[in-house]
């Protein structure tokens, strides 16, 4: 409330603490993120080596057979250096080797009984440390934590890495200041070297490995991408060369309903209405389908397949022959059945299959013989391309690689099958089965 006199005293703003509560938090879950991947047991299997792969399990085999020899240089060395024997010593040793096998397979556990089977070494010996004799850790002791923490730096975060590295140094040098013998020589400074290095390594080792997973998994998706690009490209170019066919039996249905009323004498006005409409009609979707049209060639605008360039058949087989037998391909041609006109669709599938697998002979099979089939069955028209043997090496190719999703996209739009592989006898064959009338095609 106002003061009496009139004088209202400012009021000072409370100000934020220095430290924000918000870092504090941060901090709070940092320190509770590290504590918890501290103490898990979660199962973390070692990686097999990708290739070779008959070497597959070599870095298993190497573990193993690191964890007994440290096993048993650690009861050689207590009972030898430290006249120290019997039942402890021995669990000490089995705890060193479990510690790098368990390692394997769980890290941080395979960490935390290195650490106990190095406090439980130091205990034993303390009593028994010479002069120039280590301490805590044995000779043995010390380099056998140190494929432990490697194996911990290849599958646990970085800062998880440091966290263990820091911890195991820290024990060593809070061991020497409380307990440390009369005679024992400190390990404090070959521990910081030899565990830093030993983390640094397993750090780059998984930085590497996870590069080059991500490298594949990325290769993997360009693959992909690259496939589904061409097959949309593919479709583009079938959609475009259809609606040549489409457009041109439109403009035939326009023009024939326009001349029908005059082909009859004294026509009634039903059928001029009707022919009419079916005239208005074709005219409107022949307009529909330009528009499609421009719309698709503005994508490609350098595509040859234009109005003003009339679609390939069949008929055109010998010329495409002939160009293929001039780049010095010997190519022959056999038709069995009746030869005869196909729906506009086959005409141009069947076409553009026998010259993409003619264009894959020469790329990829030069000086081979090629045999061309076409054989004309009463519903199907089969289509067979098979070529022999490379004389000579292929030279490098820079197509899309996917010249076969294009001719099966093609088939299969009509319903009907391309299968392609190698042949027994060397070289590669291409065939296919297409419906001589599509619309009949059962799904």
């Amino acid at each position: 409330m106002p003061r009496l006199d009139g004088v209202n005293e400012p009021r000072e703003l409370p100000t934020a603490a220095p430290d924000s509560g918000g870092a504090t938090a941060a901090r709070g879950r940092l320190l509770r993120t590290l504590a918890l991947d501290l103490l898990t047991i979660e199962r973390d299997p070692l990686p097999r080596m990708s290739r070779p792969r008959w070497l597959a399990w070599l870095p298993h085999v190497v573990v193993g057979y690191v964890s007994v020899f440290f096993g048993f240089l650690t009861t050689e060395q207590l009972a030898d250096h430290y006249q120290v024997t019997g039942g402890p010593a021995l669990v000490a040793a089995l705890l060193t080797g479990t510690s790098i096998m368990l390692a394997m397979f769980r890290p941080i556990a395979g960490w935390w009984i290195g650490l106990l089977a190095g406090g439980l070494s130091a205990w034993l010996i303390h009593t028994h440390v010479g002069a120039g004799q280590t301490w805590p850790w044995t000779a043995g002791g010390l380099i056998a934590l140190a494929p432990v923490l490697l194996l911990v730096a290849l599958r646990v975060p970085p800062r998880v890495t440091v966290t263990v590295v820091g911890v195991s140094v820290a024990l060593t040098g809070l061991a020497e200041v409380f307990w440390k013998p009369e005679h024992g020589q400190s390990t404090v400074l070959p521990a910081l070297l030899l565990y830093g290095f030993a983390g640094l390594l397993g750090y780059a080792l998984r930085a590497t490995r996870l590069a080059r997973g991500k490298l594949v998994e990325q290769e993997t998706l360009t693959e992909e991408e690259r496939a589904q690009r061409t097959l949309l490209e593919e479709r583009n170019r079938i959609a475009r060369e259809l609606h040549d066919v489409v457009a041109h039996h439109m403009s035939v249905i326009s023009i024939q309903a326009q001349v029908a009323p005059h082909l009859v004498e004294n026509p009634s006005e039903e059928l001029k209405e009707n022919l009419a409409g079916i005239r208005e009609n074709a005219l409107e979707a022949l307009t529909e389908l330009r528009r499609v049209l421009g719309v698709l060639r503005s994508e490609l605008p350098d595509d040859p397949a234009n109005p003003h360039h009339p679609q390939p058949t069949l008929a055109e087989l010998d010329g495409l022959v002939d160009n293929v037998r001039s780049a010095g391909l010997a190519v022959t041609t056999e038709i069995a059945g009746v030869r005869r006109p196909l729906t506009p669709g086959v005409e141009l599938t069947a076409y553009r299959i026998v010259q993409e697998a003619l264009s894959n002979c020469l790329r990829h099979a030069p000086g081979s013989r090629v045999e061309v089939g076409i054989a004309y069955g009463p519903r199907e028209l089969h289509l067979c391309i098979a070529n022999s043997a490379p004389t000579r090496p292929a030279p490098p190719s820079h197509g899309a690689g996917h010249g076969l999703l294009g001719m099966r996209e093609r088939a299969g739009m009509l319903g009907g099958e391309l299968a392609a592989g190698p042949r027994p006898g060397g070289g590669y064959e291409v065939s296919a089965v297409l419906p001589m009338d599509p619309e009949t095609k059962k799904d």
